[in-house]
């Protein structure tokens, strides 16, 4: 009888233990789910030629795995919202300081891939477009430290403007649910193009020639572009 009594307590507790196991597992895989989801890039599909770019490089786009450009432009020829806010280094930067300059306002974010794999792009073409005043803007969109922002940017080797968010920037443009976001803003500060997701590094460097080329009889080198305060 014992002997009874003694299997049946052991078979309960290894079924008990069974289930509990199968409950641990079912719950850590939600949980990878859901961080999954929460780390989640949108890319939009290209469906075809978009706004001033060809089909041509509109497939090149869709070869690196993401969105040429946006199919749906709400600022295209628009003056870019006008923001201030603070970089790495604690200092205020304004869009205004680089009116009469063509620049790239790029949304990304430590945990972005996709976002990462351009940021090198854009440091290579700011440098090799420099005489004509070329910049680029980083905003990070996300909530991690300034300490990480400071590292991924080190780590992705880029050295141009790095801006921390203030959550009102975003709605500005118009929000920006889907990373990496760029919009490309000429001399004149107006929006020639927005892009979502990720191009393939010729189609970046067409958006910048054409970018670069537009309004071309304006300053052409950072040295003549002084900055001129905040906007308000």
């Amino acid at each position: 009888m014992k002997r009874t009594a003694g299997f049946v307590v052991v078979m309960v507790a290894g079924i008990s233990l069974m289930l509990w196991a199968g409950w641990h597992n079912l719950r850590e895989r939600r949980l990878a789910v859901e961080k999954a989801q929460e780390n989640h890039v949108v890319l939009v599909p290209d469906n075809g030629t978009a706004n001033g770019s060809s089909a041509g490089s509109a497939g090149q786009g869709d070869q690196a795995g993401g969105m040429t450009t946006a199919q749906d432009e709400p600022l295209k020829g628009k003056p870019a919202p006008a923001f201030t806010l603070v970089n790495l280094e604690g200092k205020k930067v304004s869009l205004s300081d680089y009116k009469g300059r063509p620049v790239i306002v790029n949304f990304w974010a430590t945990w972005c891939a996709p976002c990462k794999l351009e940021m090198p792009w854009f440091e290579e073409f700011r440098e090799k477009y420099a005489s004509q005043g070329f910049e680029i803007l980083g905003i990070a969109e996300d909530d991690a430290p300034k300490d990480e922002i400071a590292k991924t940017a080190k780590r992705v080797n880029v050295s141009y403007p790095i801006l921390l968010t203030d959550g009102k920037v975003a709605p500005a443009y118009g929000g920006v649910d889907q990373l990496p976001m760029s919009f490309y803003i000429d001399r004149k500060g107006v929006v020639e193009t927005e892009t979502i997701g990720l191009a393939s590094k010729d189609e970046v460097e067409a958006n910048i020639k054409r970018l670069v080329g537009s309004g071309a009889h304006g300053p052409t080198t950072a040295s003549v572009a002084l900055p001129l305060g905040s906007v308000r």
